[in-house]
């Protein structure tokens, strides 16, 4: 995945979308609630659509950081004559 900078948007059918700051391309991720979830929500929806997509991030960020350490320490393991 690209380093850019990524934004949360509104987008037209009031979906909320994460996407890179620098593409036009199809959103990483998009969070659509249903009618009735929107209404128990009110006007929160958006926070509550935003705390999702960060929610989201850190977890791959914790992924990725898990997979990088499993690597390095593969990597330590190896003897090389």
């Amino acid at each position: 995945m690209s380093s850019s900078f990524l934004e949360i948007i509104e987008l037209e059918d009031g979906g909320f979308a994460l996407k890179r700051m620098d593409d036009d391309g199809e959103p990483l991720v998009v969070v659509d609630f249903s009618d009735e979830v929107i209404e128990f929500l009110g006007e929160h929806h958006a926070a509550v659509a935003k705390a999702m997509i960060g929610a989201g991030v850190q977890a791959a960020g914790a992924v990725t950081k898990a997979v990088m350490d499993a690597d390095e320490k593969q990597d330590e393991n190896r003897v090389l004559h």
